[in-house]
């Protein structure tokens, strides 16, 4: 395969600055304060996130709340992929500064997947949501970007259910769940999604989706067991 002058893939994915770890971390302690001060965040299965290392982090995804609560409850700082439409208004420059990552869904991003990639090259935890969008939080449609991240970088993929956020819709903000209400956050064990053959072709990519979409419908389903959800 070509590679440029430093060494990368030709017609890979842009290179572009890596999104700050400082921001991520103002990120996760700006989530604890709301889940904490706002919910009553039940949070099992932490200590399976690898302390260490590049890892990323699946997320079932029923609320718009689910980025923020698993911030807030994951034990390291997280870098989400989160859609361009997000980034309205002074929002946007907030998100940038919390260290999160600006997608295109309308195709491929070659910035977005340059910088993900670039959080994993530097042995950060990535959090994606690999429905692609906010729908019944069942994993029943996986997008093929959470293979490709995780066959490319070899990092391992945890698991995550939030389940809960959007049982009882709040009175004083009708788009968030009721204050105060309890809300379950399970983190599942880490598991590679390649073959072990190192390979990135589109049949690779195709068969390490089915495996991931067993894997988390699989713990999607324990989590519920477990919480009684």
């Amino acid at each position: 395969m070509r590679r440029d002058a430093r060494g990368r893939e030709a017609g890979g994915p842009q290179v572009s600055e890596t999104p700050s770890r400082k921001g991520a971390a103002l990120g996760r302690r700006i989530g604890i304060g709301l889940m904490y001060g706002l919910w009553k965040p039940r949070v099992l299965g932490a200590w399976k996130v690898p302390a260490s290392g590049p890892v990323i982090l699946a997320v079932n995804h029923s609320h718009n709340i689910d980025g923020p609560m698993v911030m807030g409850t994951a034990p390291r700082p997280l870098h989400f992929l989160i859609k361009k439409e997000a980034y309205v208004g002074p929002l946007g420059p907030f998100l940038e500064g919390i260290g999160q990552v600006k997608v295109d869904r309308g195709g491929p991003d070659r910035t977005a997947i340059g910088r993900a990639l670039g959080v994993l090259d530097n042995g950060g935890a990535l959090g994606i949501f690999p429905e692609g969008t906010r729908g019944e939080g069942d994993f029943a449609s996986l997008r093929a970007g959470l293979a490709y991240f995780a066959v490319r970088s070899g990092a391992p993929i945890v698991p995550v259910a939030v389940l809960g956020s959007g049982d009882t819709p709040g009175r004083v903000v009708k788009g968030l769940p009721a204050l105060k209400s309890r809300v379950d956050v399970v983190f599942g064990s880490a598991f590679d999604a390649g073959d072990g053959s190192g390979r990135r072709t589109r049949t690779a990519l195709d068969e390490a989706t089915v495996r991931i979409q067993d894997r988390l419908t699989a713990h999607l389903a324990d989590a519920k067991r477990l919480t009684g959800r």
